[in-house]
């Protein structure tokens, strides 16, 4: 049955696959991004006169008071929301002795601040309609607090708890909370890094997401086998975790 699905971040990387493999599946998309120049291109391939199969949104996830607009523009276009994606996300490159506040708001502001100011009105919306799915794409970084990134491991920490908490929340009213930690993803944040292992693409992961959405599951790694190294992570003392170089 075909369904109503906003994604957020949608211009590149997992948001990306994750909107034209919702599109391939048959579903009306609403794309939302900043870039609406990607967007329109992955629109143009799935609309044609007279039917339109993906709606375009333009819109920052750090102007927090531009959401709510651009959700109702979400529910208006496509008369109704059955599921939300939440898939935008930036990481800087961090020296290990640097610490920048302003690419430390940045990635609070769009990892999970952005995240808490699209979700929390498509929370409403479905506990409302007592139906729907909320996807966050998170990271396995959000695991512990590693030396390499701090902030970034902050935010998606963050929304960890943030995405544990709606699903609480929301559990006992028929809406569905999806938390999902990627490993390794061949995107353009992850190109140029060193010492990746287990590297997958983007449009494996997208696969692997929905599935995980569609079966009705709480959290999942991406792919599973990190779901191992996180279980591994989380046990280590704190006092043996900070002697190691990650």
């Amino acid at each position: 049955m075909a369904k109503k699905i906003v994604v957020v971040g949608a211009s590149s990387g997992i948001g990306k696959e994750l909107a034209i493999l919702l599109l391939e599946q048959g579903h009306t998309v609403t794309l939302v991004a900043r870039r609406d120049k990607e967007l329109k291109a992955i629109a143009a391939s799935f609309n044609s006169p007279g039917k339109t199969n993906a709606f375009v949104i333009k819109q920052d996830v750090a102007n927090f008071d531009q959401v709510d607009s651009a959700f109702q523009k979400a529910i208006k276009s496509m008369k109704g929301i059955d599921e939300i994606y939440y898939a935008s996300g930036i990481m800087y490159d961090i020296k290990p002795d640097e610490f920048d506040v302003e690419k430390d708001i940045a990635m609070l502001n769009t990892n999970l601040l952005g995240c808490v100011a699209w979700l929390n009105p498509a929370a409403a919306l479905f506990q409302k309609q007592k139906s729907g799915k909320i996807i966050g794409i998170s990271s396995i970084a959000g695991d512990r607090g590693r030396r390499g990134n701090p902030v970034y491991n902050t935010s998606k920490a963050g929304m960890n708890t943030y995405l544990e908490a709606l699903r609480n929340r929301l559990s006992t009213l028929g809406v569905q909370v999806l938390t999902v930690k990627p490993g390794f993803i061949d995107t353009a944040m992850t190109r140029g890094m060193k010492g990746l292992f287990w590297l997958i693409s983007a449009k494996e992961a997208a696969t692997i997401i929905v599935k995980a959405a569609d079966s009705g599951k709480e959290c999942v790694y991406v792919p599973a086998r990190w779901g191992l190294v996180g279980l591994i992570i989380r046990l280590i003392p704190s006092f043996l975790f900070k002697r190691l170089s990650i």
